[in-house]
């Protein structure tokens, strides 16, 4: 995969605070040349980096497109445009090889985060109609988390073949999830397609999603595999 350099070998990264709780006095002790912040979670952290002088780039990346916009932006802004521009460029070439027509089409909840329940975000319901499913909450990729908060009624009334759980930050706890309310009606549990994947793959809006992608699209290639091999009924 050419658009995503391993980080195997190098030095671990020092964690200075999560992702919506960044301590400003942290930061500025590292004394950063360039701060660089993403979403609208991280606003208040951008806002308070600046009033502290610190230099910062905001970044609000919600497609796949707008990733590969954000890598060459980032790119320009640290002196490496050519080299980003042609990671963005393999990082689309790559998204390529993910889409298929095969059928059938799972139809999919994806879950970002339990409580409350979040569905997918705008570039992850793309990973999935890329790699041949259907998002069942796509018509709610609004731009902030909020915007895509669902219900328990309204999964089980959406009846999803598989459900792929990506908490952000912490790991997924399918017990917790089987354990829901009304959730053992839905055709997903009943047949065991629940899956966790990693949030790092799929939830970090950089080139590694592309892995979050191959990971969906095994999911859901072994799931038509068994939809095919099903005997028939009579």
């Amino acid at each position: 995969m050419s658009a995503f350099a391993s980080q195997e070998g190098l030095p671990p990264r020092p964690v200075i605070g999560g992702f919506s709780t960044a301590g400003v006095a942290r930061i500025a002790a590292l004394r950063p040349s360039l701060v660089i912040t993403f979403s609208d979670v991280q606003a208040n952290i951008a806002a308070e980096l600046v009033r502290a002088g610190m230099n910062v780039l905001a970044t609000n990346q919600r497609t796949l497109d707008e990733i590969a916009g954000a890598i060459r932006l980032i790119g320009g802004a640290i002196g490496r445009a050519a080299a980003a521009d042609d990671l963005a460029t393999d990082f689309l070439r790559d998204l390529t090889t993910l889409r298929t027509s095969a059928g059938p089409a799972p139809r999919v909840y994806f879950e970002e985060w339990p409580d409350p329940m979040i569905s997918a975000i705008g570039w992850v319901g793309e990973l999935i109609e890329l790699c041949g499913g259907v998002d069942v909450f796509a018509a709610r990729r609004g731009p902030a988390s909020r915007d895509r908060a669902v219900a328990i009624e309204e999964v089980i009334a959406a009846d999803p073949d598989i459900i792929v759980a990506s908490w952000c930050g912490k790991p997924v706890d399918i017990g917790a999830i089987r354990a829901r309310p009304g959730f053992a009606a839905i055709r997903a549990l009943k047949v065991g397609q629940i899956h966790a994947v990693d949030s790092a793959l799929l939830l970090q809006p950089g080139p590694r999603v592309f892995e979050g992608g191959r990971a969906l699209r095994r999911i859901f290639d072994a799931w038509r595999a068994c939809i095919r091999a099903a005997p028939r009924s009579a």
